[in-house]
């Protein structure tokens, strides 16, 4: 979205945030700058279908209520670096800065902390408070963006379709570079860069098909029936999910957006217990972009459900991304014209 923006505008943003400097870096042809700062909790994970209350209700103690120091401190960074406004992907934080630093404030989400937190309320009870204050925050967002599938809509909510990173090379080349064959069908592995135990992979698989595992090893490693790459490849993560036949993974709003758009069959995996979840799963299903595959059945070794997934028809135009919306949006509501 930020590149669907600099399309319209001079543009050039500041990010704060602990995810690696080098996402921007691939992801964004806009010129950033990098600030290493703890902006948000989300859930503590277990692993990357298994999250932890408990640890989220302690690692939001050491957040919130956010420290007046660290909001002056942002806040002057923002302004000494000439921000015209603060853009916050479900990250309270911003929202706060926002306000002391005096600029407008855009919350971009599908779903909130505190929406998220009330199905572990009565288990957890210690997420109570922090919940209803990260409602308060939310609450006063000036410009509100909801990315479809939203989970809990707003009446003054801006609704846009699936906002993803696009794909920039031709799917062609992109498979010569993996080393497909020409008829070999590719399938996408993916925990949305949670590292995930593949040991039970296996070479029982068709034959025409390979794998692609993007965190699958430290350096890429080329085995007969599947590509093990790094988290941090020589390929841009949406080529890969554009250049293959099937994605199959964790169902989180990143990888249904970008095979959303990209039209790639997707194997998605539930999270029990995990509110936006079923959300995804019925956006899914109603659009036949893809199947339910149980956690039990990626674990065991057992791939004859794989043929299943590779049979979901594939939107070969895609399907209609939010990008261009949510950045007419966000500058329409800032007064900049498009």
């Amino acid at each position: 979205m930020l590149e669907a923006i600099g399309a319209r505008t001079p543009l050039a943003v500041e990010i704060f945030t602990t995810t690696p400097e080098w996402f921007f870096a691939d992801s964004l042809r806009v010129p950033f700058g990098y600030h290493a700062v703890r902006t948000d909790v989300g859930l503590v994970q277990r692993d990357a279908l298994d999250e932890d209350p408990a640890a989220t209700a302690r690692a939001l103690d050491a957040l919130l209520p956010f420290d007046d120091a660290l909001l002056a401190r942002l806040a002057s960074e923002v302004r000494a670096r000439a921000c015209d406004a603060v853009l916050c992907d479900v990250a309270a934080l911003g929202i706060a800065v926002a306000g002391r630093a005096a600029l407008p404030s855009i919350l971009l989400e599908n779903f909130t902390w505190d929406w998220i937190y009330r199905v572990y309320l009565e288990r957890t009870p210690a997420l109570r408070p922090h919940a209803e204050e990260l409602a308060r925050w939310f609450a006063r967002a000036d410009v509100h963006v909801q990315t479809l599938p939203v989970c809990a809509p707003a009446a003054d909510a801006i609704q846009v379709a699936p906002v993803a990173r696009l794909p920039r090379r031709r799917r062609d080349d992109v498979r010569r570079a993996l080393g497909l064959a020409s008829g070999q069908r590719a399938v996408l592995l993916t925990m949305g860069g949670i590292r995930w135990d593949w040991s039970s992979l296996a070479p029982r698989l068709p034959s025409d098909v390979m794998l692609v595992v993007p965190g699958g090893a430290e350096e890429e490693r080329r085995l007969d029936w599947a590509l093990l790459l790094p988290f941090h490849s020589r390929f841009f993560h949406p080529d890969l999910v554009h250049a293959c036949d099937a994605v199959v993974g964790k169902l989180g709003y990143s990888t249904l957006a970008e095979t959303w758009g990209s039209g790639v069959p997707y194997g998605f995996v539930p999270r029990d217990g995990f509110a936006e979840s079923p959300v995804l799963a019925r956006a899914v299903l109603a659009a036949t972009a893809g199947v339910a595959v149980a956690a039990e059945r990626l674990r065991d070794g057992d791939w004859s459900w794989l043929e299943a997934v590779l049979a979901v028809p594939r939107a070969d135009e895609g399907r209609a991304r939010g990008n261009d919306a949510a950045a007419a949006a966000i500058l329409a509501a800032l007064g900049r014209r498009a």
